[in-house]
């Protein structure tokens, strides 16, 4: 005569529910994630703020009183000249990390769990960006807040203000698609920034960002003037004045679909072309 023992088992035995099995995320809800995610990367290492905190003020605080007595007789004077150009300065400067943080997350093989997942393939790559909005919008604030405390008087008030934070931030934005493009492209996060480097400090410096274009030598001048960050500069601070025209506008918004509707088509295309 035998005997069987019945043993219970050590842990449960999971129950499976058959059912109908819930929808995907959409697009723009799989975009809101990965945008939430680029913020608790922020806030769980926040000395990625550093940039976007000090760069702004160490700018404004230095050109102001380097260069406001030598170039404008006083630096309040300077100041209502320089702060658009700054505010431009900082917030394109900051455009590089989304490269370098897009290529170390590549590094580390995170973006390889993300192409597994069943949601709309670029969305990691658009909510980085949409994360970065936001620190763009940061270093906005703190440079016009800045400003006020030091005694820029925008006539364009809170409407032109606005205006030109939203232009920059737009501008931003779409620079951002040539770093996603080159975080994709390059080995390492030290190349995109010395080529980050090499691209926005011409760009920013060579601009109408300190002085008048009509100070500088013809083929200087030639170069300023086709340069569209002259362009961002020059809509920004008419703005902030309140001397803006529609053309003026209408000129940096085309620019930026056009960076856009370039560049992002060949980060999304490299990306999906990534091993």
């Amino acid at each position: 005569m035998t005997t069987t023992t019945h043993t219970t088992p050590r842990f449960p035995v999971p129950t499976v529910v058959l059912g109908s099995r819930p929808d995907p995320a959409g697009p723009w809800a799989a975009a809101r994630v990965f945008a939430w995610r680029s913020l608790l990367k922020i806030r769980h290492v926040p000395e990625q703020l550093s940039d976007v905190i000090a760069v702004p003020i160490i700018f404004t605080l230095l050109f102001t009183y380097l260069f406001g007595g030598a170039l404008a007789g006083s630096t309040h004077r300077y100041l209502q000249f320089l702060l658009p150009g700054t505010l431009v300065m900082a917030v394109l400067l900051a455009t590089m990390y989304t490269g370098i943080n897009l290529n170390a997350d590549l590094d580390k093989g995170v973006y390889d769990r993300f192409r597994t997942l069943p949601i709309w393939r670029p969305a990691p790559i658009v909510g980085a960006l949409l994360g970065d909005t936001l620190r763009y919008l940061l270093a906005s604030t703190l440079v016009v807040g800045l400003g006020l405390a030091l005694g820029f008087r925008p006539h364009g008030g809170v409407d032109g203000t606005a205006l030109g934070m939203a232009l920059v931030i737009a501008f931003a934005s779409a620079l951002s698609w040539v770093f996603c493009w080159l975080g994709l492209l390059l080995r390492s996060a030290n190349s995109i920034m010395s080529l980050a480097m090499v691209v926005l400090f011409p760009l920013t410096m060579a601009s109408n960002t300190f002085v008048q274009p009509a100070t500088m030598p013809g083929w200087l001048r030639d170069f300023v003037d086709v340069n569209p960050v002259s362009h961002l500069v020059t809509t920004t601070r008419a703005a902030m004045a309140g001397t803006v025209i529609a053309s003026q506008v209408v000129g940096v918004l085309l620019t930026t679909l056009a960076t856009i509707a370039v560049f992002a088509p060949l980060t999304l295309r490299a990306y999906s072309r990534k091993p």
